[in-house]
């Protein structure tokens, strides 16, 4: 293939474009703020069964303390009113008033051993609360380090994606400038290559794979004809020769 000299040397003004928008989409993906986000959605992520747990055992200690408080109202009320009839002086026969007050006496009890019982469920029911509120603060924490990563991550996507459109307007304006041949193989060997499809020849050096070239190669490269476009036999490149290619 053959191609003028200036335009090769002008391949490799665009594989360092090329070169250019790789670093950046590189640099899109892999954002600190990237790796930021995964880990704090990871860390709620393996807190949520804690979460969940939580809430079920405040939820239904909630329940208990409900029960144990309608309990205690109903013996409280049930009280109250044999109390009540005591007071009263209605009840005037020995036995009736012996059992009345046999059974306000069994009231009290009860009332008593429920509101031990009460105080007990709450107990742990604050204990579970505090439980549950430590990992919703740990949650909320996670949530903000996580919106913090994102506006983070947002403003340097925002930054890279102007750069990659300036870059994208200077490739699209010196890709014309290439014979159609020579651009489609240079696209076809950065493709297969890593992305360096043309690299100069460096005091003796291939520039893509940063081998050593052979003395037959410097012979052959050096003998070869200026518009002559040479591939690196090892990497398969083109090579571009400049003012330091030590041939």
């Amino acid at each position: 293939m053959k191609a003028d000299p200036f335009v090769q040397l002008r391949l490799l003004d665009l594989q360092a474009l090329d070169s250019t928008l790789d670093r950046l989409a590189h640099r899109r993906k892999t954002l600190p703020a990237i790796a930021e986000i995964a880990r704090r959605d990871d860390l709620v992520a393996g807190r949520q069964g804690d979460v969940v747990l939580a809430e079920t055992t405040v939820s239904d200690l909630q329940r208990e303390l409900d029960k144990a408080e309608a309990d205690i109202e109903q013996v409280r009320t049930r009280k109250k009113r044999d109390e009540e009839r005591l007071a009263s002086g209605a009840i005037t026969q020995p036995k009736q008033l012996e059992e009345m007050q046999h059974e306000v006496q069994t009231l009290t009890r009860r009332q008593s051993d429920l509101e031990d019982a009460e105080l007990e469920v709450m107990e742990r029911m604050e204990e579970a609360q505090r439980a549950l509120d430590t990992l919703h603060a740990e949650r909320s924490e996670h949530d903000d380090a996580r919106a913090a990563a994102v506006a983070e991550r947002d403003r340097e996507w925002a930054a890279i994606d102007a750069e990659i459109a300036t870059v994208t307007e200077e490739r699209a304006k010196l890709a014309p400038e290439f014979p159609a041949d020579l651009l489609a193989l240079y696209e076809k060997i950065r493709s297969a290559e890593g992305g360096i499809g043309a690299a100069p020849i460096e005091r003796g050096r291939c520039g893509g794979c940063h081998l050593d070239l052979m003395n037959n190669e410097k012979s052959a490269f050096r003998d070869a004809p200026v518009d002559e476009v040479l591939r690196h036999e090892e990497c398969r490149r083109i090579l571009v020769r400049t003012a330091e290619s030590g041939l």
